[in-house]
């Protein structure tokens, strides 16, 4: 279907009249050649327009306009340049003043006056070799984030996930002793990066009487490795180029019950935690918020989408998205199950005691948990 076809396919499918479909057509095709039409799993022949029409054509009829006015009024979509350009302000606007505030507290003096004399811009050099980047999943966009400071940040410091090798921690500490000419040098700060945070509960959370997420994988990776390749003072960082009020929230609080538990006293050190942007609250669909949209996504609901994964959001079902979040967020190289199901979800009808229909996704999701 070209995408002329699919305009005039969704002018019959919304039953507007000729004025009402110029203006609509108009929109939509700026829309989708320059930002929609860039998401991941979109083919040739099938981008957004052609995605569009056949959504729609899933709900009845009166409830089309609500799923329209919903994508229209309601959809955040993030294209590559607008990650990107969180990915390149990481360093400069978040990493590059921790680092700098902490060699400053290491040096007794003010943040502004660490580049005033040679010997702090030393001290803050050496700081910046001491420290390691790590991705914490793929949508850490280590390989940009890496391009984007060359020449500030070294190959060797950029490890691209948590799971980290005994030789591979061997080999960075070599070339970090090797780059400062000091056999003693060891890691004094550490950076985790990740793209999104809907819930927080990836990263850390309290399931089934014991704390599980990555900040607990981290930590299994690196305490036997404590006295070898780290500081007894060293520091830990966490971005998020994205993230809701809610992961920010959750992230936080957890950090503190984790920090304050029986173990905690052997644990990670203190985090700083810093978001490239962050999600509002009110952004959340809900139904004082959507009313007739909620109730679509309601009735247009197969559980069958559920899974034990989904289950730790611990919401009754996720036609809300995991967790409840109800973003009506798209990224571009992957819708979140953050989002609300009808955008993502996919799924046959199911004839049984309890008959739900097929969902069809206007951005399909490619599930990390198949």
């Amino acid at each position: 279907m070209n995408q002329d076809l699919g305009l005039r396919v969704l002018s019959q499918i919304l039953g507007w009249d000729d004025d009402r479909a110029r203006e609509e057509f108009s929109r939509l095709s700026i829309l989708a050649r320059y930002k929609y039409d860039s998401y991941r799993d979109f083919v040739a022949g099938a981008r957004f327009i052609e995605k569009l029409a056949e959504w729609l054509q899933q709900f009845a009829l009166e409830d089309r306009a609500a799923a329209y006015q919903f994508v229209h009024a309601n959809l955040i979509y993030l294209t590559p340049s607008e990650i990107n350009h969180l990915v390149e302000l990481c360093f400069p606007e978040r990493f590059q003043p921790a680092l700098r505030a902490a060699a400053a507290i290491d040096l007794g003096i003010k943040p502004y006056a660490v580049w005033a004399d040679s010997q702090s811009a030393r001290a803050y050099a050496r700081l910046l070799r001491s420290s390691l980047f790590i991705g914490l999943s793929d949508g850490a966009r280590i390989d940009a984030f890496r391009r984007a400071n060359a020449g500030v940040i070294s190959n060797e410091q950029v490890l691209l996930a948590l799971e980290i090798s005994d030789e591979k921690w061997q080999q960075v500490l070599k070339d970090l002793r090797d780059d400062l000419d000091d056999p003693e040098a060891k890691f004094q700060m550490v950076f985790l990066i990740d793209d999104f945070a809907g819930t927080g509960s990836t990263l850390i959370r309290f399931d089934k009487d014991q704390w599980k997420g990555r900040l607990e994988k981290l930590w299994k990776n690196i305490k036997d490795k404590l006295d070898t390749h780290f500081t007894s003072e060293w520091r830990l960082h966490i971005h998020h180029y994205l993230a809701t009020e809610q992961a920010q929230r959750h992230m936080l609080q957890s950090e503190q019950k984790r920090r304050s538990s029986e173990d905690g006293n052997s644990w990670l050190p203190a985090i700083n935690f810093s978001f490239g942007t962050i999600l509002g609250d009110d952004l959340s669909i809900s139904p004082s918020t959507h009313a007739e949209f909620w109730r679509l996504m309601q009735n247009h609901y197969n559980s069958s989408i559920q899974t034990k994964h989904t289950d730790v959001g611990g919401a009754e079902n996720i036609a809300n998205g995991y967790g409840g979040c109800g973003l009506p967020l798209v990224l571009e190289h992957n819708t979140p199950n953050n989002s609300v199901a009808l955008l993502w979800a996919e799924c046959d009808a199911t004839d049984k005691e309890s008959p739900a229909p097929a969902m069809r996704p206007l951005f399909r999701r490619r599930q990390r948990h198949s």
